[in-house]
């Protein structure tokens, strides 16, 4: 099936990492429009690679889907800045002239017992991933007000519905996440913008390859009752599921996509 996303246009964070530019590739496949949106230069570490790696990953990824006959551009958005948010929903709007989808993707994961938790890195993961995407919804509201209603997808997790017995901090965002995508559904539900989150589990990406020790794979994956960790393109197709007008009647909403690790 193709064409699923035609003529929606799509600012999608954290793009230049492995679930980004997943999504990125298979909504341009469906039809989308893609601006993608990454970290240049900020010290921030996402997903265990330098930025520089993952903004050049980004603009791989749109000459992939241009060299296809899509549309892609990239813009430099550190996601806890308020103006880059501001400037980043402005080029995609000058540029593509409108902003049906936001995807908050972008995010960073911290695996620390309690006691080992910093207060600094408590304040950089809750900037990431909570600020975060406050800000992006605040900043594409308006846009997708303007185009007559649009689809907000935020990034919460399974850890932000089950308990983990470690890296609390992460858990503190990606609850957060849940319920302010809730309260902003309701709060938009009558601007025809619907906001949903999706709750991956555990993926094969590089932000788990970076921040989980490799000691702990095995145990984790036990938890699965799949027995394996996701890949990205099963992330994607849910991205795209909630982004098109398939998921019409879905607004704060969980898509939880984890091979049965919260059935028990």
């Amino acid at each position: 099936m193709v064409d699923r996303l035609n003529g929606k246009v799509v600012l999608l964070t954290g793009a230049g990492g492995g679930l980004g530019a997943a999504q990125a590739r298979l909504m341009a496949k469906e039809g989308a429009t893609v601006m993608l949106a990454n970290l240049p230069e900020d010290p921030i570490i996402a997903e265990g690679k330098p930025p520089t790696e993952l903004w050049d990953n980004a603009q791989t990824v749109v000459k992939e889907i241009r060299d296809a006959g899509g549309k892609a551009d990239v813009v430099a958005l550190d996601v806890t800045k308020e103006n880059q948010w501001e400037t980043a929903v402005r080029k995609t709007v000058d540029t593509f002239g409108k902003l049906d989808v936001l995807v908050n993707n972008a995010g960073i994961y911290y695996h620390a017992g309690l006691l080992d938790h910093t207060v600094d890195k408590f304040h950089q993961i809750v900037n990431v991933n909570q600020l975060g995407v406050l800000l992006g919804m605040r900043a594409a509201v308006p846009a997708m007000k303007g185009a007559g209603g649009g689809s907000i997808i935020n990034f919460a997790s399974i850890y932000g519905i089950s308990g983990a017995g470690v890296s609390t901090a992460y858990q503190s965002t990606k609850g957060a996440v849940r319920l302010m995508t809730k309260s902003a559904a309701l709060e938009f539900v009558g601007d025809n913008i619907r906001i949903n989150a999706i709750c991956p589990g555990m993926f094969d990406t590089n932000l788990f390859e970076s921040s989980v020790p490799r000691e702990a794979w095995s145990p984790l994956v036990d938890l699965v009752p799949m027995k394996r960790f996701g890949k990205p393109d099963e992330i994607a197709y849910g991205v795209v599921f909630l982004a098109s007008d398939e998921s019409s009647f879905m607004t704060g909403a969980d898509l939880v996509i984890d091979g049965g690790y919260t059935c028990p």
